[in-house]
């Protein structure tokens, strides 16, 4: 008999329990706190490699949809992250020593995906050994765990081992869909097989698994990991170093309409695809901060990346190729590869406060509405909602790195680096790409063409030679 079965019918039948578990589930003995918080530090340690690994990879990754979801990701594993300190913070820890490494093993697994020479072996590494191994690790610790005692560890695993699960579906079709373009289909067996030898050899993500021996020693961690800032692009961003067009001259032009306003203010969105290239850079670049402050910061990340993602659906919607935009690389490439992350922080802190008077992101709502365009009216609002959010972020995390917050307003931000001619390189021509491409927009949408939107205009120089290659530019 059970130790369930003696108890009292509830009254009216009502569920037991407070619903948050049956009785078989509370009435085994299961974890001791001690047990528990070294399988949540675990799990935590896991999460917090995988995190730092996709940021190091949004830059230099140059494909549009996978720059995103790798962005996605950080982001929901550093909400679970933060759940999970608090939870422990809970369990008699002190000091919580989250930061320590369990055991060498288990930094020498995450060590050899960092290292890995290619996105698809990057990507085999944590989608398909990291992420299911911690999913299977959190299964186990619920099926052990008393459920009502430790309830609040429960309630953040259960949510948790959901997000895993929508990762790995992402991950496991997309690296399909990699090795099938690259012929590298047979590749993956052995990848995941060597993954997972420095896995067992660590106990698997809890620890306690039968270990090989002898164990393996660093293979793609021979080589250290060097972080690459340098902000990369696949083939169907045509001329990335071209910043001709400003968008920002029309979109303030009282005589010009809304509904051309719409679709450079779509063009602005899509454009923030930078944003998230530099702030992972940031990220990674700036060690030893609290935890708070990647939290928040990742938040922004992911919020910038999710503003380009409405670009790209308010061109779709509008039955609009986005893939015959100019969308420029300069900004991320600029800060990332010539400026230090302090003074990134600054420029985008710079932004974000710039944005907050009413002709910042409130006239961009404003516009949206005057042009009768519900979709780009809905993006707008939470845009500029978002915009309020990164502005109190940069005064927690970039101001206060000051004494005072003039001494942050004159922080050399541009670090007296004067700006490069791309043109003069070779990079681009500089060509004034908007017309063509606005009258294309209106076509498609109907939208009425205004001459006055492709007439003179402040931007670039005239046209030169043809440009020599972009030396960004991937073989995607």
């Amino acid at each position: 008999m059970s130790q369930s079965s003696s108890a009292p019918a509830s009254y009216l039948n009502i569920i037991p329990l407070a619903g948050a578990c049956d009785f078989p589930g509370a009435c085994r003995p299961g974890l001791g706190v001690d047990e528990n918080v070294v399988f949540l530090k675990r799990f935590h340690f896991a999460l917090r490699r995988s995190y730092f690994l996709l940021i190091s990879r949004i830059a230099a990754t140059p494909i549009y949809e996978v720059k995103m979801a790798f962005s996605y990701h950080a982001y929901l594993l550093a909400e679970n992250i933060t759940a999970l300190r608090r939870r422990v913070g809970e369990m008699r820890e002190p000091p919580l020593e989250l930061d320590a490494v369990p055991e060498p093993a288990y930094a020498l697994f995450f060590d050899e995906i960092l290292s890995a020479t290619s996105l698809e072996e990057t990507m085999t590494g944590l989608y398909r050994v990291a992420f299911p191994a911690l999913a299977d690790a959190i299964r186990v610790h619920l099926a052990q765990t008393n459920l009502l005692v430790d309830q609040p560890s429960v309630r953040i695993l259960k949510p948790l081992a959901a997000d895993l699960e929508e990762i790995m579906a992402w991950g496991y079709d997309t690296l399909d869909k990699l090795v099938q373009h690259g012929g590298l289909e047979d590749k993956i067996p052995a990848w995941a097989a060597t993954f997972g030898n420095y896995l067992r050899a660590a106990g698997g993500i809890s620890g306690q698994e039968p270990r090989p021996s002898p164990a393996p020693g660093p293979l793609y961690s021979k080589t250290p990991f060097v972080y690459d800032p340098v902000p990369q692009r696949d083939s169907r961003f045509k001329d990335p170093f071209n910043s001709y067009f400003v968008a920002e001259e029309l979109l303030h032009d009282p005589d010009i309409l809304p509904t051309t306003k719409v679709l450079l203010l779509l063009f602005k969105r899509f454009r923030e695809i930078d944003v998230p290239e530099m702030m992972a850079s940031i990220l990674y670049e700036t060690p030893d901060k609290p935890w708070n402050y990647y939290a928040d910061m990742t938040r922004q990340l992911w919020d910038e990346a999710r503003h380009a993602i409405m670009g790209e659906v308010g061109f779709v919607s509008k039955g609009i190729d986005w893939t015959r935009l100019c969308v420029r690389v300069n900004f991320s490439y600029d800060l990332n590869t010539r400026h230090q992350p302090l003074a990134r922080h600054g420029v985008l802190y710079n932004i974000e406060k710039s944005l907050m008077p009413k002709t910042g992101k409130r006239y961009e709502w404003e516009v949206s509405m005057a042009a009768k365009d519900p979709l780009t009216a809905t993006f707008q609002d939470y845009d500029w909602a978002d915009e309020v959010l990164h502005a109190r972020i940069g005064r927690d995390w970039y101001v206060t790195q000051f004494k005072t917050a003039e001494e942050a307003s004159d922080f050399p931000m541009i670090q007296n680096v004067p700006p490069v001619d791309y043109k003069a390189l070779g990079y681009t021509d500089l060509h004034d790409w908007w017309p063509e491409f606005y009258l294309y927009a209106c076509e498609v949408t109907g939208f009425p063409f205004e001459e006055r939107a492709v007439g003179q205009r402040e931007g670039g120089s005239d046209p030169g030679p043809s440009p020599k290659p972009a030396p960004v530019l991937p073989a995607y």
